[in-house]
């Protein structure tokens, strides 16, 4: 199955109004304050169509529905970042599909080697950066570094840090799905 625009806005509909795992703000607004910073930057419009989507694995988990704490505060690595990806392969390419991928490394390899970065995560982060593996040691970060999408991953991950504002407009939904209709393979 792969995922197209309609039902990627369905689930937007459907699950983007439950709470942000701790945060001031919805799923979906998150999503839309990620992928309106990535515009903002002068991103691509893979990398906006990934900053859209970056977290729609937390939406493709019925139980995060349902759930009365995140999953961080229940002691889960959801692996929300993979979640999502063998559905986004048929509709979109590698510029989209990694970014996404990576993002939580690139959490990871920024507590490494930007010291303020840490005191900067979220409370929930916070907890997902330990269930996630912690901070990488030198080597890791290294070899994060030298990765083709790496650079494309540490900014995804940096408006993912931002895109948490409560009351922050931003353009509607549908505005992101035409970026998101442009970088999809026919």
């Amino acid at each position: 199955m792969t995922l197209d625009l309609a039902e990627i806005a369905r689930l937007f509909a459907e699950r983007g109004g439950v709470a942000y795992a701790g945060e001031p703000v919805s799923q979906l607004e998150h999503a839309l304050q990620c992928a309106w910073l990535a515009e903002q930057a002068g991103a691509s419009d893979s990398l906006v169509t990934a900053a859209l989507l970056h977290d729609l694995g937390h939406l493709l988990i019925a139980e995060h529905q349902t759930l009365s704490l995140s999953p961080t505060q229940l002691g889960i690595d959801d692996r929300h970042q993979y979640i999502a990806l063998p559905l986004l392969r048929g509709a979109f390419d590698i510029e989209v599909r990694e970014p996404i991928r990576l993002h939580v490394d690139a959490k990871r390899y920024l507590c490494a080697t930007r010291p303020d970065y840490f005191s900067k995560l979220s409370p929930d982060s916070v907890r997902s950066l330990a269930l996630q593996g912690g901070v990488m040691d030198a080597e890791a970060a290294q070899r994060f570094a030298t990765h083709r999408w790496s650079g494309d991953a540490v900014r995804l991950r940096l408006w993912d840090e931002e895109a948490k504002a409560q009351g922050l407009q931003t353009p509607p939904l549908a505005h992101f799905l035409a970026t998101a209709a442009r970088v999809m393979l026919h």
